[in-house]
């Protein structure tokens, strides 16, 4: 179950994170899960573990994290967008 709690709350992390850049993450759902736990890890590392814990992931770090990671790929498509035209 705890796994699952995590699923949930690395997604619903990921799609806030997306809502605050004003970008979807692609890949739908995975993606914003992905985000969710890659943007918990880097957040992680920034600003270490603070902050009320939801599902193993401490909030603030984690949509910090989300959200640098949403901007870096948001930068990342948009370049591969503008060398194909």
């Amino acid at each position: 179950m705890g796994f699952l709690w995590s699923l949930i709350v690395g997604g619903i992390i990921g799609w806030i994170a997306g809502l605050i850049m004003g970008r979807d993450i692609p890949g739908g759902v995975i993606g914003n899960i992905i985000a969710g736990f890659i943007g918990a890890w880097l957040g992680g590392l920034l600003l270490g573990s603070w902050g009320p814990e939801i599902g193993d992931f401490y909030i603030i770090p984690a949509l910090i994290g989300a959200v640098v990671l949403v901007f870096i790929v948001s930068l990342i498509m948009g370049s591969m967008r503008k060398g194909r035209s």
